[in-house]
């Protein structure tokens, strides 16, 4: 109960924790390899994919994975500022 009380009380620091992570999840590509691996269907992310495929040659799949990433992070950003702009709009603690 405690825990849960905790959360909803610092839900906007657990937010901003969550988002880093998943900052620095979406940029690392050499970690996610050494760590991971490249194992397709098991351990392949986003990010080590296009690294594979433009290394193959195939520079139009890589580009549009990378769009696709480049769409995902905006949402994300897009996300974060409403959750900003509401959390401003809320009464002081």
């Amino acid at each position: 109960m405690r825990a849960l009380l905790m959360l909803v009380h610092e839900r906007w620091a657990v937010l901003l924790v969550l988002l880093a992570a998943f900052g620095r999840a979406i940029a690392e590509v050499g970690a996610v390899m050494v760590v991971g691996g490249n194992i397709d269907g098991l351990t392949r992310v986003m990010t080590t994919t296009i690294a594979l495929e433009t290394s193959k040659g195939d520079l139009p799949l890589a580009l549009a994975l990378g769009l696709v990433l480049l769409l995902v992070v905006a949402l994300i950003n897009a996300l974060i500022a409403l959750v900003q702009g509401l959390q401003k709009g809320s009464p002081a603690r």
